[in-house]
């Protein structure tokens, strides 16, 4: 019995091996990783639930070790995240790595150094982060998965703890309104998302803060072009701060991308609102671009969480900090003055513009500030970088500006 037992777990840990190997020789980066393994274990009908958690585990937790290692050393990549990653006797480590597994619970740094690499290897870009950016701790967040955060919407805190509670759920409330899950957590079933409840990171509900005080010095309601618009979580964070009083626009590249906004903002609640497609890096025409009509105007508040890197949300996606080339920071930074080239002229006099990134890198945060006060000449009232590493969060970069 005992050697029939050791042969099928040779049997699974090789075929775990296998699997991730396959999978990894297989991906190129062109699509969300999580993407792609649906789509593998959809064609692989072979591998049951158990199987399909710990392979993608395999392949995450191998992409978290960025560029510490060279591509050559395969196996030895998926040992080494997966001793990194783990913190509790693992079973698969303990078969290909016993020696390794029996120090499993050490703290991340000891065990970097036992394996005798540099944590500014697996991201070695650290000349390109934004001032206050921690290298080493950035580089070390890649090996913990960020929690998954809510944000309660006005009037819901107390049925939304409730069902919370009922449902046997751990959490912390790390602010009034803010919520932090594992990111196992599944909420679906328990709330109603976007009606009770918004999935939004911690520092994401945090990038409108400074507008909590200060909308009401505007003539209400105050007209908000979010313009980078995506699935609209910013739009319902400004709908719910400012209390409904507010002349939504908002607008995106891609007709798919406002077909969810529209989606979503019905379960919230939010019905008066315009939108229009748009390609910001491109010039604006006054009537709209070429197929579409656009209600261009000027607005007393512009909301541009622009298209980067994504380099503050890399610890939720490793596969980006994998495959991610150091040449694409300043083609985004490039995007993103043609971005605000395009969309400022249509700030009022007095108006505000909040500049957006979920980006750690100088040249698409600072230096896009810079560039918005020398060429529009726009006071820069806060700019903050929201670091998200030390709380399990993702990082991002806001700075605030008046038209005079």
């Amino acid at each position: 019995m005992l050697i029939a037992g050791f042969i099928f777990a040779e049997m699974r840990y090789h075929s775990y091996l296998n699997s991730a190997k396959k999978i990894i020789e297989s991906y190129k980066g062109n699509v969300p990783f999580s993407f792609f393994l649906k789509k593998y274990f959809g064609a692989n009908k072979k591998h049951g639930s158990k199987d399909r958690k710990q392979i993608a585990t395999l392949c995450y937790n191998f992409y978290r070790l960025g560029k510490a290692m060279p591509d050559g050393l395969v196996e030895e990549k998926f040992f080494t995240g997966t001793f990194l990653c783990e913190h509790t006797y693992n079973h698969f480590l303990h078969f290909h790595k016993p020696e390794w597994n029996e120090l499993i619970g050490k703290p991340l740094t000891e065990k970097i150094s036992f394996l005798g690499f540099k944590f500014e290897n697996i991201f070695p870009g650290g000349n390109e982060l934004s001032d206050g950016i921690d290298h080493k701790q950035y580089c070390l967040s890649f090996f913990d998965q960020p929690d998954l955060f809510i944000r309660i919407r006005p009037g819901k805190k107390n049925i939304v703890l409730k069902k919370l509670h009922d449902a046997g759920l751990k959490f912390e409330m790390p602010g009034e309104d803010y919520i932090a899950l594992t990111n196992a957590a599944k909420l679906d079933t328990i709330l109603e998302l976007d009606k009770e409840v918004v999935v939004q990171d911690y520092n994401s509900q945090k990038v409108l803060d400074f507008f909590k005080n200060s909308f009401t010095a505007f003539n209400l309601p105050l007209s908000v072009w979010d313009c980078c618009a995506a699935s609209g979580g910013k739009s319902i964070l400004a709908y719910d701060i400012m209390q409904g009083k507010i002349d939504l626009t908002v607008s995106d590249i891609r007709e798919s991308i406002l077909a969810n906004l529209t989606k979503r903002f019905e379960t919230a609640g939010i019905k008066n609102y315009k939108s229009f497609i748009a390609d910001l890096s491109i010039n604006l025409h006054p009537a709209g671009q070429v197929g579409f009509q656009s209600p261009i105007l000027n607005f007393q508040l512009i909301i541009c969480d622009t298209p980067c890197t994504g380099s503050g949300t890399w610890s939720r996606t490793p596969e980006q900090l994998y495959f991610f080339k150091e040449k694409l920071i300043a083609a985004y930074a490039d995007k993103q003055k043609k971005i605000v080239d395009n969309i400022i002229p249509h700030l009022q006099t007095e108006g505000l513009f909040l500049y957006i990134t979920c980006s750690v890198f100088k040249k698409e945060n600072e230096d896009i500030a810079d560039y918005i006060k020398e060429k529009f000449h726009l006071q820069l009232l806060q700019m903050e970088l929201l670091k998200g590493y030390d709380k399990k969060a993702d990082s991002m970069f806001t700075a605030v500006f008046i038209k005079k």
